[in-house]
């Protein structure tokens, strides 16, 4: 039975670069995992092995490589910008790129109470994202977030008022631990790109709103957190329009103690991630 090609891409994955930046008193470190992906007339690299229009995925590690040493970007964002106009400004057979970046979290040490020029370690799991698109003669298409965001709140949290049925285990509660791994992210607005944006100033922004808004929430659930999140972000920039969050629900178990002839009054929990509640929404500007 005969077949037809449909969609298709190709490129070069988890390409991993660490970047020193030099200046007179002190040094900033980037690490970046990144992603180039094609698209454009290729359909026959696909049908009859003919690679005459192939850029070879190791020329793109190679790239990237290159572009970063030339590159004075400040942030993901305008890295990935630079790098689509190389690719697409040498290879007319290419029709769109995207480009997705993951920053690693490093932090100063602290010697002596004051953070320390040349020393650093790792932060936490979170990663600061970036997914950067654009068409041959087209405009650029940018999504900026964060995931693996890693929050807990002892107070202000509780969970009632669900249908319960003959299945319904799970105790209501207005004073349980509220624990979770957050992904955010958002499309910028066209006019937004062709103004300009501080992306890495953004992305810090509208993480501490967030932030702020989950420790002082009254949550009456993890749903309502995560709007009350998005909303307070949405009102504090006119650069976006609306925001995707994924917020899971990592519980913890109270722990049963009574076999031993103790109470447990919220006092000793058991972290567990599976099964875990799944929680996600976009919220947008009204």
């Amino acid at each position: 039975m005969p077949a037809k090609l449909h969609t298709h891409r190709y490129g070069k994955s988890r390409v991993r670069l660490m970047r020193i930046t030099r200046h007179e008193q002190h040094q900033d470190v980037d690490e970046w995992t990144v992603q180039v992906l094609l698209t454009g007339d290729f359909d026959e690299v696909f049908t009859v092995g003919d690679n005459t229009r192939v850029l070879a995925t190791d020329t793109m590690k190679n790239t990237i490589y290159s572009r970063a040493r030339e590159s004075q970007a400040a942030s993901m964002e305008d890295f990935a910008k630079e790098l689509i106009d190389f690719l697409l400004g040498r290879n007319p057979q290419v029709s769109g790129a995207e480009v997705v970046i993951e920053s690693t979290l490093w932090k100063r040490l602290t010697v002596d109470g004051q953070p320390f020029p040349t020393a650093f370690m790792r932060g936490s799991d979170e990663r600061q994202t970036a997914t950067v698109s654009r068409q041959q003669y087209g405009a650029f298409a940018i999504r900026s977030g964060f995931d693996r965001l890693t929050i807990m709140k002892t107070a202000k949290s509780g969970f009632v008022g669900y249908i319960r049925d003959e299945l319904t285990t799970l105790p209501e509660t207005t004073d349980r631990l509220f624990a979770t791994s957050v992904t955010c992210n958002w499309p910028y607005t066209e006019k937004a790109i062709a103004e300009g944006i501080g992306f890495d100033k953004v992305r810090h922004h509208l993480r501490s709103i967030m932030l702020d808004t989950f420790a002082r929430h009254d949550s009456l659930s993890v749903q309502q957190t995560l709007f009350a999140m998005a909303e307070a972000a949405l009102g504090h920039t006119a650069i976006l329009d609306e925001i995707y969050m994924l917020m899971p629900n990592k519980h913890q178990l109270l722990a049963n103690l009574k076999p031993f002839g103790q109470d447990n009054p919220n006092h000793i929990f058991v972290p567990t991630d599976d099964p875990h509640g799944t929680i996600e929404a976009t919220v947008r500007r009204a």
